[in-house]
């Protein structure tokens, strides 16, 4: 009788938090630096929940080790809706790469909504000299471990890309993990980084000034943005292609009730036009999914990209 009671009363809590929810300002923790695709849509999605709800919605950049730190911090926040993060895809691998990470990734998080999936552009310094892929993995295999690339931090989405890459290619390279990916940017085009895979939200700027040249895009089919730039595959490496996802957590625990009302204004937002248009813009195609759906949706990358850092021949650190 008092477990049924005790159910009964749970369920009328979590009904009660969902109707009155939200009751107070809202943050976002963002793992990666200002400027990030991560940053951008974690901005973006903080305005439109904000005007749905009229409760501030506040985006908390927490850079370091491979989203790691503001990944921890949400693990470890009040499981009542009021910590959430945005992370990338390279929050599926870092049970690979890191011994310690303080958290569970599959059992100290909850799914809340798949956001969008975005094309990373393969990008070198023009003084390279380097006009297409297959000149850049000719270099690359002329004298093993002599380049470098860039990335986000270890077990950022940049780094999943490039071991994809690697992998695919069959290339050695010096791995130089930076803060984020306008540091990524300055490095390559200042010539100090030899190449790196950028979220094409972040890259379009530098590719349009000239200050970077873009050799191939890592998804499927070529994106609207730049139209002649070949596709991983069409380059000559169809193993190399990569999809760069971003996805909305919150602590594990979070009211399923709660967890289902900011899905569902997660994804009317998502299918907004104006919504629509500015992530088209941004070379952005929304993902959407229920929860379940999204927690699913991550359960089969915890697999399938923690086998390719494996293959990479990737270690904890």
């Amino acid at each position: 009788m008092k477990k049924v009671l005790f159910l009964v009363f749970a369920l009328f809590v979590g009904i009660a938090s969902a109707q009155t929810y939200p009751s107070k300002p809202i943050k976002i923790i963002v793992p990666f630096t200002p400027g990030s695709a991560t940053d951008v849509m974690a901005r973006i999605l903080s305005e439109r929940l904000n005007a749905a709800w009229g409760q501030p919605v506040v985006v908390d950049n927490r850079p370091g080790a491979g989203g790691t730190i503001g990944i921890r911090e949400t693990a470890r926040a009040e499981p009542d809706g009021y910590t959430l993060a945005v992370v990338s895809s390279g929050h599926a691998v870092n049970h690979v790469l890191y011994k310690d990470l303080g958290y569970d990734t599959l059992k100290d998080l909850s799914s809340i909504a798949m956001l969008g999936s975005l094309p990373s552009v393969l990008i070198v310094p023009p003084s390279l000299g380097i006009n297409s892929v297959r000149e850049l993995v000719a270099m690359l295999k002329a004298k093993p471990g002599e380049y470098n690339y860039a990335t986000a931090g270890i077990g950022s989405g940049a780094h999943v890309s490039s071991e994809t890459f690697n992998v695919a290619a069959g290339v050695k390279a010096l791995h130089v993990p930076l803060k984020g990916t306008p540091p990524m940017l300055a490095e390559t085009m200042a010539g100090r980084i030899h190449y790196a895979w950028v979220p094409a939200v972040s890259s379009m700027g530098p590719v349009k000034d000239g200050k970077v040249k873009p050799l191939a895009v890592s998804t499927p089919k070529r994106i609207a943005a730049l139209p002649d730039v070949p596709t991983i595959a069409e380059a000559g490496f169809p193993a190399g292609e990569s999809t760069f996802w971003l996805a909305l957590l919150a602590p594990a625990k979070t009211p399923p009730e709660v967890v289902a009302k900011v899905n569902a204004e997660v994804n009317r937002a998502l299918h907004s036009p104006e919504m629509k248009e500015r992530l088209a813009k941004l070379g952005t195609e929304p993902m959407s999914m229920s929860a379940g759906e999204a927690d699913a949706f991550i359960r089969r990358e915890y697999e399938v990209l923690g086998k390719v850092m494996r293959d990479a021949g990737l270690t904890p650190q």
